[in-house]
């Protein structure tokens, strides 16, 4: 704490050099009316942006600032304190006083204002960034949501920056706090809590993807046309779900291969190795989530091939059916036709018509009309039309 007051010529430059490097240009503006614009906007946006800082001595809390000054303040007169500070969703003017405070790197800083990154974990000088994205499973409409979490750990700070509902870190700060032999151990003690509250996190959507996944499969076997539909968002999920573990495990394991330099609490090992376990035990879920998602999605569209397969087969035989009946209703007609028209002929009167007044007129009309029947009938039979 008191190295990190009393800072060398070089590093004060380095500090303006970060500041003008993360301050968006400015015309020129007198000196004496800047000052009192630049200390308005930070004080107009701490009540918005800062959820909670306290101020920690030996693992107990000493102080409750409200706002961000209030806090430098504090910290400055507590030389072998702790600052615990929680944003959400903060201003720009809020990471820039944040980074000109305690030397924050200005890529970190950049990061922490753009948010949407990967989880990650990058070490600059004595300070931490770590990004992580929890996860919350929402019961209503059986989906995944996702936050991002942005992590600043120093020699006597933490800053959280909350980009989204999840995670709840006020219940970590409870815990820590009802704990104050662990609180005691210092930052990197706040930040292995964090750690453990965003693995923890991840159960709840284990279970409930776990659940989503035996319906799906029901609803597959079941017929129901929703169902792809549903497996191609659950997987889209699983993807942005592999996106926030998988990186978990290499930066968990990062952690560990410091421990001996960093010279970090046997304690805080322990605690650390049983994080880094409960992540690859997620991250091995998540893999099987999609591995199996892929599977479903598969057996419905042979499900459903197969279906549209019988449909086809059922049109076919009914048009075949329906061919069949159309040719006996043909055939009848063409042999019905045959008399009718014979008799339509001689049944026309004309005087002058051959066979009218012949005396086996009638009875050659009558045989006329049985063999060209019969003929038709024979024909017919023959071609199995009937």
């Amino acid at each position: 704490m008191s190295e990190r007051r009393a800072r060398p010529a070089s590093k004060n430059s380095m500090k303006s050099a970060w500041r003008r490097a993360l301050t968006p240009p400015r015309p020129p503006q007198p000196p004496a009316p800047a000052a009192p614009e630049r200390a308005a906007v930070p004080d107009s946006c701490e009540v918005a942006s800062v959820v909670e800082a306290a101020l920690y001595q030996d693992g107990v809390r000493v102080a409750s600032p409200a706002t961000l000054a209030d806090t430098y303040r504090e910290l400055r007169d507590q030389p072998s304190g702790m600052a615990w500070i929680g944003l959400a969703r903060p201003t720009e003017s809020e990471l820039l006083s944040l980074a000109a405070e305690f030397d924050l790197h200005p890529l970190a800083v950049e990061d922490a204002m753009e948010a949407h990154q990967r989880p990650k974990l990058e070490r600059y000088g004595d300070t931490l960034f770590v990004v992580l994205r929890a996860a919350r499973y929402l019961d209503a409409p059986e989906e995944v949501d996702f936050g991002e979490l942005h992590v600043f750990v120093g020699p006597d700070f933490v800053i959280t920056v909350r980009h989204g509902a999840a995670p709840d870190l006020s219940a970590v700060r409870r815990r820590m706090e009802e704990t104050p032999e662990l609180l005691k151990l210092g930052p990197e003690a706040v930040l292995y809590a964090i750690l453990d509250t965003v693995v923890d996190g991840y159960l709840p959507v284990v279970t409930g993807v776990q659940n989503d996944i035996d319906e799906i499969e029901t609803e597959v076997f079941r017929g129901d046309p929703e169902v792809s539909r549903r497996i191609y968002e659950l997987s889209r999920e699983m993807v942005e779900f592999q996106r926030a573990t998988r990186p978990l495990v290499g930066m968990l394991h990062g952690l560990m291969a410091g421990f001996a330099k960093y010279d970090t609490d046997e304690e805080l090992q322990r605690y650390l190795r049983d994080v880094a376990d409960h992540v690859t035990h997620t991250s091995e879920r998540v893999d099987g989530f999609r591995q199996a998602l892929t599977e479903i999605l598969t057996v419905n569209a042979t499900l459903v091939t197969q279906q549209q397969n019988a449909e086809m087969r059922a049109l076919a035989e009914a048009g075949f059916e329906q061919n069949e009946e159309i040719k006996k209703i043909s055939s009848w007609a063409a042999i019905l036709f045959a008399p009718t028209l014979v008799g339509t002929i001689y049944g026309m009167n004309f005087e002058h018509m051959p066979e009218l007044h012949w005396t086996f007129g009638y009875p050659f009309a009558i045989a006329l009309m049985g063999v060209v029947c019969t003929s038709l009938y024979v024909i017919f039979k023959r071609r199995d039309w009937l």
